[in-house]
């Protein structure tokens, strides 16, 4: 090999060289391993909601049917009034046709046993029993109708009726022909004895010739006993009828025998449309309101008496009959209205009782207590109360 093929080989393989160098300058370069992302942070959760209260249970005993048109069935509609105002913060039960007896010791513990926390008894007779299961359950809240006692968990409520019988009475000492009334009563307590009263002492104030005769029938809700007592007042000369019994059988039977009658505790219209002359209801609701919403927000206390009438809108008169002179509706209007505001007492003297006894002094305005202890009727009412002395 000559020199120059010798330099011929060594300049190739020098070029080679540095096109390999080449080759390799141009290649990828290595790409730094990437950073891992940090993990997100985790997110808070809303906390859950608070689990919902559970509605606070109440119960009602009853004395009579929910369907017996007066007494029981007011009641029922103050129970209805209940669950519209709460809805679901509430759960309402009622137990109908408790009798005045031990039977009513055994529903109320079991009212109580079932996790009711308000429970409302609504007649006089189940005051005993009531104050013995209150003393039992102290974590539960007791309310009376009509009662005089009361517990450190147990308090009374009633509504003055005899508003009403009064407001009653100024009618029926204008429509009657014969200038004889006649009551059907129910038990001789002085709720009932300050009704028949105030119902004469309302006659007498548009019709001073008026009496009252007064038949027993024993019970709260009896209509065969109750039909068979107005009965007998209608023979014994009544044309216009009055009753302090849960039914409208009295109702009822004057428009039988073409006589005059009220409603009572309800408005009892539709049961005898010709005969009525109007009815003296009871609103339970505004009381029952009261109660649930005390219980509900911790108020609630024991021991107390609840006395509510025209005042509170527990009271009224209403469904007026037509034929009703237009002086006298304008009459019971005033009164309503005295009531209302206070400018006008039923009791007030002078009052005498029909034995000639002076029971209220004149211009003297009898208090509660008097009148939650009468014993006597009121001049203008044959006869005597049972058990008097």
């Amino acid at each position: 090999m000559t020199d120059l093929q010798k330099r011929s080989l060594l300049k190739i393989a020098a070029l080679s060289a540095v096109a390999a160098a080449a080759l390799l300058g141009c290649g990828k370069k290595e790409e730094p391993a990437p950073v891992p992302a940090p993990a997100p942070a985790p997110v808070a959760s809303a906390p859950a909601p608070a689990p919902k209260p559970e509605p606070l249970k109440i119960a009602f005993a009853y004395v009579g049917p929910v369907g017996d048109g007066g007494w029981t069935f007011a009641h029922d509609n103050g129970r209805k009034a209940l669950e519209a105002e709460f809805g679901d913060k509430i759960q309402t039960s009622f137990v109908e046709n408790v009798p005045e007896s031990a039977d009513a010791e055994r529903v109320l513990r079991d009212m109580a046993g079932q996790g009711n926390k308000l429970i409302f008894g609504t007649t006089f007779g189940y005051m005993e029993p009531m104050l013995k299961v209150a003393a039992d359950n102290k974590g539960v809240k007791f309310e009376h109708a009509t009662g005089y006692k009361q517990a450190e968990n147990m308090r009374t409520y009633d509504s003055r009726t005899y508003e009403g019988a009064y407001m009653a009475g100024v009618i029926a000492g204008k429509m009657t022909k014969s200038n004889t009334l006649g009551v059907v009563a129910s038990i001789p307590i002085p709720e009932v004895i300050r009704n028949i009263n105030s119902f004469t002492l309302g006659a007498q104030s548009s019709n001073p010739k008026v009496k009252t005769k007064v038949v027993w029938v024993n019970g709260w809700f009896d209509p065969p006993k109750e039909t068979e007592a107005a009965t007998s007042l209608i023979n014994g000369g009544a044309d216009v009828l009055f009753q302090n019994t849960d039914s409208p059988a009295v109702l009822k039977t004057a428009e039988a025998k073409g006589k005059r009658a009220f409603g009572w505790d309800s408005d009892m219209t539709a049961y005898g449309p010709k005969a009525h002359l109007a009815s003296a209801v009871i609103n339970w609701g505004p009381y029952y309101i009261k109660a649930t919403k005390e219980a509900l927000d911790g108020s609630w206390t024991g021991g107390t008496a609840a006395w509510w009438g025209v005042k509170e809108g527990a009271i009224d008169l209403v469904s007026i009959a037509d034929d009703v002179p237009t002086e006298t509706k304008a009459r019971v209007e005033e009164v309503k209205k005295g009531l209302l505001d206070g400018s006008f007492a039923i009791w007030k003297g002078p009052i005498v009782d029909n034995t000639g006894k002076v029971q209220v002094a004149k211009d003297t305005v009898a208090d509660d207590k008097f009148l939650g202890g009468l014993n006597f009727f009121v001049k203008g009412v044959e006869g005597k109360v049972p058990n008097s002395k």
